[in-house]
């Protein structure tokens, strides 16, 4: 699962989710150094080392001290199960972002076939737009084209 890609506005859920990267990071057994955490996971590396310091006093971590002022870290039983936690409430919000938004476009195209409006083109293809293709699909309504200057024809 590649859970780099959202964007969450709360405190206590984007701790939650450097947390998750962390412990997924973690839980592959590479040897990585707190560098290469905040490189790969474009996170302060003061950041990074404070994220440890607190997933280690939780429990979830383990250091083990390796030559040459080295570390290497791994998941402690509960560390695993918290990623899981972490893991399922991820998925869980992006559930109910994907059924509000489908909810809204729903509503956006019964509005616009209450107008008259029959045709509709979308402007972008992303994921917003395959939402909305999916929340679309009514008789009374067509897909008639979609733009976007990202794609080009080969």
């Amino acid at each position: 699962m590649n859970v780099r890609n959202l964007n969450i506005n709360k405190p206590e859920n984007h701790d939650s989710y450097k947390s998750l990267l962390l412990l997924d990071e973690i839980s592959k057994g590479e040897d990585l150094s707190q560098r290469d955490l905040s490189k790969k996971l474009n996170i302060a590396l003061g950041l990074v080392n404070s994220y440890i310091k607190n997933l280690i006093s939780k429990g979830y971590i383990k250091i083990k001290n390796i030559p040459s002022r080295r570390y290497t870290y791994y998941l402690t039983p509960k560390g695993f199960a918290e990623k899981s936690r972490l893991t399922y409430d991820l998925l869980h919000d992006y559930t109910r972002i994907f059924r509000e938004a489908r909810r809204d476009f729903r509503g956006l195209f019964s509005e616009l076939i209450d107008s008259g409006i029959k045709d509709v083109v979308f402007a972008g293809v992303d994921e917003v737009s395959e939402i909305a293709y999916l929340s679309y699909q009514k008789d009374d309504i067509a897909l008639v084209g979609v733009f976007d200057d990202g794609v080009t024809k080969s």
